[in-house]
């Protein structure tokens, strides 16, 4: 089964809830348009996450965060510096998952999951835009050191 985008879930202003949408634009530099983090220069990331991890803690994709939910990619085996196409935008995993404000509201099982073990950061390398049901190819791995 091909890898794809199976859910898309952004806060496009402050204090907004997380919603779904079901396109984005990545902006280099600044993530993903409509993210309520995305501001000039920022370098704001974009968080993947496999939908087997999310079916495992029982949550829906976009319950924790804002995120790009990935079905049939298995992101904890993709070394950091992966350049992976979705849609005509071109995304560098740059590292795991980090703790934040909201993870102290869920079970620490997940907490665990996403400090590493699947949940990943990519940065967007080019821009371009990308929607719902869009495959998700890898484009080149990096040789472990």
């Amino acid at each position: 089964m091909p890898a794809e985008i199976v859910a898309l879930h952004l806060t496009p202003q402050s204090r907004a809830p997380v919603r779904r949408v079901e396109r984005v634009e990545a902006l280099l530099e600044q993530g993903l348009a409509g993210n309520r983090h995305t501001r000039a220069a920022s370098r704001r990331q974009v968080l993947l996450i496999d939908e087997e991890t999310l079916a495992q803690f029982a949550l829906e994709p976009g319950q924790v965060r804002e995120q790009v939910t990935v079905r049939g990619l298995d992101l904890n085996g993709l070394p950091f510096g992966t350049r992976l196409a979705a849609g005509t935008a071109v995304l560098e995993l740059a590292g795991p998952c980090a703790p934040c404000e909201r993870m102290n509201e869920i079970r620490p099982g997940l907490r665990a999951t996403l400090q590493g073990r699947r949940g990943r950061f990519a940065r967007v390398v080019r821009a371009g835009a990308f929607a719902v049901g869009d495959p998700l190819r890898v484009l080149a791995a990096v040789e472990p050191a």
